[in-house]
């Protein structure tokens, strides 16, 4: 039996909404679906907006990305002098990216708010240095991410070009809750706004200054490395081919392949129903690739382009690279060239999620270099070097990273960036070729020196309201087994209650000794729940045993209580 209010506002829809295929999508649902697509608003958090695409309010759709994009000019016209309301837009392969953009651009020009819009798709990061490029208010990306091809979302960035500060998403969110989704929307056509000047195309330059300015984040400059060697790339049929194939062939990278299947955009991802290249299955066809051309090197990008995979040749074979050991080799990496050359910064920081590897405080600790800690969300990563910024020291920032193939080695923007990211690694590839080392003998010699780390992450869905219900209340008995000392364990943190100056989040992280933790985290933008599992020991076959217990007596019996 549906609610009251769930049937009321089912109906004032199926009165209201113009599109046809919502519409046809309205007519078509059961009672089930009602409910699921009208049960709540679709939430918009410090990540923006994400979900399934569909007709509701708790489904991403044109009717929903106008009411979030007017909350977010009012937030725009209240905060900014008139000649500062500018927005930078960018969206990626995903369904409906195009149209959602345009959605967007239109509202804000009715707010009389100029908005700048790339004509193609382009990456994360390609967005985030437009807001600064154009020294915007905020900036919107329509993108999902790596979410199957069924979602779709709507980042905001604020004015320094990461994404929105927890207070400023929940000024726009205030707004959002009071506009009423078909009457209080204001809307141009777009030939009106192009015409009026309120909306205009960004130019190719602004693309070009942002790859010169990556590729001023090399490490080498002029040293001569061996580029002789040859790279597979997949953009997973997203929005990384343009900038990652330019910025390598621009630096002399020639030998790179391209997977033809996965080369040009397409929001339905045939080749990868999942494109996320830290799932095994998306790198699979680039795999294939990689061994009928023989490659050194296999690059992947996700659909946004702001998270980065890898695989190297590991004798007859090729080895997948995990985000965190991706981000220990290009720490150590970084830190040996700066350290080499005599531009080691002298209050150097790098930045890590508290799920991320605890290896990174063996190598910082090397370098001397500090190690700042941030909840998960890159978000909280360009937090850290605005704050470095506005003290006039962002040079000491040398690299931040998550485990979820996400890195940064410059200041140029404010979210992760695979561009950067995937010139970095081909360019740490031909150092250490050059040096007659491979990645795996260099990641081997970082092991022997600072002990074998095994990170994994293992994930459960729960689709749907209850779904939701189920996740609450597995974080609610787990956190008072803790409390209660039921649950045994050397030690544990709980961000709910704030830590180290950190933002409030409902996140547990365990340590059952002092080689071994276990990170508890319902996702922010997935209905997943997440177990990051982090051992210490003498090598993988140990750290192996000790994950087996972990996921038999404490992983296992959580997910499925």
């Amino acid at each position: 039996m549906l609610d009251e209010n769930i049937k009321q506002n089912y109906q004032r829809w199926l009165k209201r909404v113009q599109d046809s295929d919502l519409l046809s999508d309205l007519q078509s649902m059961d009672e089930e679906r009602i409910n699921d697509a009208f049960y709540r608003e679709l939430e918009f958090g410090t990540a923006g907006l994400r979900g399934v695409l569909g007709a509701g309010t708790n489904r991403m759709n044109i009717y929903v990305v106008a009411k979030a994009s007017q909350g977010l000019a009012e937030y725009v016209v209240k905060n900014y002098k008139p000649e500062d309301r500018k927005i930078a837009i960018s969206r990626d392969s995903r369904l409906n990216s195009d149209l959602f953009a345009n959605i967007a651009a239109q509202v804000f020009a009715a707010n009389g708010i100029k908005v700048y819009t790339y004509p193609y798709i382009t990456p994360v990061p390609v967005l985030s240095y437009a807001v600064r490029y154009y020294k915007c208010a905020a900036g919107v990306m329509v993108t999902a991410s790596h979410n199957p091809s069924k979602y779709n979302g709507y980042k905001v960035y604020g004015p320094d070009g990461c994404q929105m500060t927890t207070q400023g998403s929940k000024d726009v969110y205030d707004n959002i809750q009071k506009i009423d989704i078909f009457d209080d929307v204001k809307m141009m056509s777009l030939d009106d706004a192009f015409e009026s000047g309120l909306v205009e195309y960004i130019p190719p330059k602004v693309l070009t200054s942002y790859i010169e300015t990556v590729k001023g984040l090399s490490m080498v400059k002029d040293e001569k490395i061996n580029k002789d060697f040859s790279i597979v790339y997949s953009p997973l049929h997203g929005a990384g081919l343009v900038p990652v194939t330019r910025i390598l062939k621009e630096m002399g990278y020639k030998k790179i392949v391209v997977v033809k299947e996965q080369e040009f955009p397409d929001g339905h991802f045939f080749t990868c129903p999942y494109p996320n290249p830290e799932i095994r299955e998306a790198m699979a066809l680039g795999m294939e690739y990689a061994k009928k051309y023989q490659a050194d090197l296999l690059v992947a990008t996700d659909p946004d382009s702001d998270r980065c995979g890898i695989a190297v040749k590991n004798g007859d074979d090729y080895r997948l690279i995990s985000g965190n050991e991706v981000g220990v080799l290009l720490l150590n990496y970084i830190c040996e060239r700066l350290s080499a050359n005599n531009k080691m910064p002298e209050e150097a920081m790098t930045v890590k999620t508290i799920v991320s590897t605890d290896m990174i405080y063996k190598i910082a600790e090397h370098y001397d270099v500090k190690v700042v800690d941030v909840l998960t969300g890159f978000k909280y990563i360009g937090e850290q070097i605005l704050l470095l910024e506005q003290k006039g020291k962002e040079n000491n920032y040398i690299f931040g990273f998550e485990e979820s193939y996400g890195y940064l080695s410059g200041s140029h923007v404010r979210d992760k960036d695979a561009v950067n990211a995937a010139f970095l690694i081909c360019e740490m590839f031909a150092y250490y070729k050059t040096h007659g080392k491979s990645i795996m003998d260099k990641l081997n010699e970082l092991y022997a020196q600072y002990g074998y780390y095994l990170n994994n992450t293992y994930s459960f869905t729960f689709e749907g309201q209850e779904g939701f219900k189920k996740m609450a209340s597995m974080m609610d008995g787990l956190r008072a087994k803790l409390e209660s000392g039921e649950f045994k364990c050397d030690h544990y943190l709980d961000y709910n209650k704030g830590i180290n100056g950190l933002p409030k989040s409902n996140v547990l992280k365990i340590y059952l000794n002092s080689d071994t933790s276990l990170v508890v985290r319902p996702s922010g933008t997935e209905p997943k729940i997440k177990f990051y599992i982090s051992i210490r020991a003498k090598d993988h076959e140990q750290a192996s045993e000790k994950e087996k217990v972990i996921l038999e007596t404490i992983v296992n019996p959580l997910a499925k209580q």
